[in-house]
């Protein structure tokens, strides 16, 4: 027991620790443009400490300090107000509580209290156990959203801090809360243009899922620092002469590739550290002498570095005249350095600058005597107004609504222009028909074609950056269902959906009354166990699914429809063919099962603790077809809707989608294996072909390594080859080691496992 005075002690010690904190938060609001109502800031603050009272994190620190850096980050990090630090200060009451919403507006007033409300509705990690509770949040998330955005600007601070402050949690936690940061949080706040936020969720999330290949990226940063610091004044040097003849106002800046790019490339590229060249880039930011002044300098400063180095034509971006969705505004061009390496240079003006680090933050726009935004920041309310339209239609289906949100979120954005010489920004990818719904709902699901720069084109057309884009239609015409498999934007998605469920459900009517006039000939009255019985007839589960074949006229009610409900197909041997299987099948399911008996997960077992796979234990996991987890792999495990825990790789899609949507059903997976089970792994390799080059493969492999040669399948075309290698091995290890002795032969150009 802890005597009075340590009580003491330690509550002294909290209180210096809390008063700091917010004294630290007012400073820095006191250094910003904002107008200065500190008190309602320190009212919030008392009262938020007060309701916390007692109350501790996992990391054993006062609640209250949660709140605190929550408010901080929106102050510090997104350039927020006062009603959004205070709101930030109160986010957790209401939830933690007795305090209501009314008690929020009662003290605080309306504003406070409808930011604090929607906090409140999408909290406790936006996610329920079951992905329809999940998507249910998520769509509470938008709508709250579309009424004020500070509340997701506030959300990602306070998910940004718990990700700062994921080393308390256990393992299984922590897949869970980074799966989600990658799946929704880094893309929204990419969305609204929070670059620099983005990066570090990114960071963060990948820190605690690869915790190895994140250190590996750290080292190899750290240990080719000064080569590109080298790289980095040589380039600079004569641009910095230039710009001083210029007179122009600037500073340059080193920019870093974060390690999480570097691994997403390494990934998606399949190259190593050192093939990655863009992990340099330079920023040039101005002080314009006016604003009319602005876009002139950007491009004066590219017409003088371009007389330096030699730029790439094919990499000049100019999101200066063109602005993406999320606000960002610069000119990228990519220069050929004296040392041969090609490097991005940013140009920005210092306004530029902060909106890309900061998004729309950057730019609120006061209205006088209220501390409220303005409605002007159009291209954000355009998106707001996409996911209301997706949001009136909702789809059953919870994962396809967040992968349709998803698609627009991490979209990169094209130009289109309509007859009339608009511009509309539509995502990377998209089609003629895309383009048919982005304009309106009608012109969409009666779109027969379009015309792209004055050319007939189909609805599957891509669309690229420029095009001017005419749709032809036809009332004649209706929606397909194949259209859903071309459309890329989220909004064109859920408006056929729903256009094909409003007229599934006119078939299924009529199907059903196209079975209740035919038992009405037959003197039969519509029961459900007749219905079922023609569904087990005719292979099909679902009634609907019965009632739609009846209505578009695939099935046709006859003979053997009426011998079937009198019982006299029984002895048929067609129908009893169709029963006999898959008893057959059962019976072989079964003795399969008690061969290897998969361990079920029952209400003792501790979710906080690492599964250890073992020789002994590995056949009672599940191994789904997604990935391919071996020993030494990052690996989670997931408890399916047997209570059976299924092994995969931490980064497969699937675990993804996972952690976003079950994280209360991913648990930590370590193994223990000890080099007496061999796996099957998969080594891709590419080069120049040459005679002998498969002798090389097989002899370092088989001869050198003493590995088991699986099967081997190898083409060559004019002069490349490309091969796959099935190899049986211990353990994750034993592959790389067996890559690394690849690269020694001459002429493989490229070698790559598969996970």
């Amino acid at each position: 027991m802890d005597t009075d005075m340590q009580v003491k002690d330690r509550e002294a010690a909290d209180n210096k620790l809390i008063d700091d904190a917010f004294q630290h938060l007012l400073d820095t609001y006191l250094a910003s443009r904002h107008r200065k109502k500190v008190d309602i800031i320190t009212k919030a603050f008392n009262f938020a400490r007060q309701a916390h009272k007692g109350v501790r994190r996992l990391s054993g620190e006062p609640y209250i300090m949660h709140p605190i850096a929550v408010a901080q980050i929106a102050c510090e990090e997104m350039g927020l107000g006062s009603t959004s630090i205070s709101a930030a200060l109160l986010h957790d009451v209401v939830e933690d509580t007795d305090y209501t919403v009314e008690d929020m507006k009662n003290i605080f007033g309306e504003k406070i209290a409808l930011i604090v409300d929607g906090l409140t509705k999408i909290s406790g990690g936006i996610f329920g156990d079951k992905a329809s509770a999940q998507a249910e949040n998520f769509k509470k998330l938008l709508l709250t959203m579309s009424d004020d955005i500070r509340v997701i600007l506030i959300k990602i601070c306070d998910r940004l801090h718990n990700m700062r402050t994921l080393e308390s949690q256990p393992a299984n936690k922590q897949y869970k809360i980074a799966g989600e940061t990658l799946y929704i949080y880094a893309p929204l706040a990419n969305r609204l243009g929070l670059n620099k936020i983005k990066t570090e969720l990114e960071d963060l999330s990948f820190k605690f899922e690869h915790p190895e290949e994140y250190a590996s990226i750290e080292k190899k940063l750290t240990d080719t620092e000064k080569q590109r610091d080298y790289l980095f004044n040589s380039f600079t040097e004569p641009i910095r002469v230039a710009l001083d003849k210029m007179g122009v106002d600037y500073q340059i800046k080193e920019r870093v590739k974060s390690p999480y790019s570097i691994w997403n490339k390494m990934q998606n590229k399949h190259v190593t550290f050192d093939e990655i060249y863009d992990i340099l880039a330079v920023r040039i930011i101005y002080t314009p002498k006016s604003r009319e002044e602005e876009i002139n300098t950007c491009f004066n400063i590219y017409v003088a570095i371009n007389q330096i180095y030699k730029s790439h034509p094919d990499r000049l971006r100019d999101w200066v005249n063109h602005p993406k969705a999320n606000g960002y505004q610069a000119l990228h061009v990519t220069l050929m350095s004296k040392q041969g390496r090609w490097i991005e240079c940013q140009i920005r003006s210092n306004r530029m600058n902060e909106i890309a680090e900061q998004g729309f933050a950057a730019h609120w726009k006061y209205k006088e005597g209220e501390n409220e935004y303005s409605e002007d920041e159009g291209e954000l309310n355009d998106w707001l107004r996409t996911i209301k339209e997706i949001l009136d239609d909702p789809q059953p289906d919870a994962m396809d609504f967040l992968d349709s949100i998803k698609l627009n979120l991490f979209a990169s954005e094209i130009f289109v222009f309509t007859p009339k010489g608009e511009i509309k920004t539509m995502p990377a990818g998209c089609t003629a028909l895309d383009f048919a719904f982005e304009i309106h709902t009608f012109l969409g699901s009666h779109c027969i074609g379009a015309k792209v720069n004055h050319k007939l084109v189909p609805l599957s057309h891509k669309l690229q950056s420029g095009d001017q884009v005419e749709i032809l239609s036809s009332k004649s015409q209706h929606v397909q269902p194949s259209w859903i498999n071309f459309v890329y934007t989220a909004k064109a998605r859920s408006k056929i959906q729903a256009i094909l469920r409003r007229d599934n459900r006119e078939i299924q009517k009529k199907g059903e009354q196209i079975l209740t006039e035919w038992l009405k000939r037959e003197n039969m009255e519509p029961t459900t166990s007749i219905v079922d019985k023609l569904c087990e007839f005719h292979d099909i589960h679902k009634h609907e699914k019965f009632f739609q074949a009846l209505g578009d006229k695939t099935i046709i009610l006859g003979e053997k429809d009426l011998d079937e409900l009198q019982g006299k197909n029984k002895k048929e041997s067609s129908a009893g063919w169709r029963k006999y299987v898959p008893f057959l099948k059962t019976k072989e399911k079964k003795e399969e099962d008690k061969q290897t008996e998969k361990f079920v997960v029952d209400s003792n077992f501790n979710r906080k603790k690492p599964v250890i796979i073992t020789e002994e234990n590995i056949d009672s996991f599940v191994f789904p077809s997604c990935c391919h987890s071996i020993p030494g792999d990052d690996s989670l495990g997931y408890i399916n809707n047997k209570n059976q825990i299924e092994i995969h790789l931490r980064n497969c899609k699937v675990a993804n989608k996972l952690k976003s949507s079950y994280g209360n059903r991913i648990v930590d997976v370590k193994w223990n294996m000890h080099k007496m089970r061999y796996f099957d792994a998969v080594i891709l390799v590419h080069g120049i072909d040459r005679k002998g080059i498969l002798h090389d493969v097989a002899e370092i492999i088989s001869s050198k390594l003493n590995v088991n040669i699986h099967k081997v399948n190898f083409t060559a075309e004019e002069g490349i080859f490309e091969g796959k290698i099935e190899i049986r091995v211990h353990d994750r290890e034993e592959v790389k080691v067996i890559v690394e002795e690849l690269k020694n032969i001459a002429d493989l150009q490229e070698i790559q496992h598969v996970m």
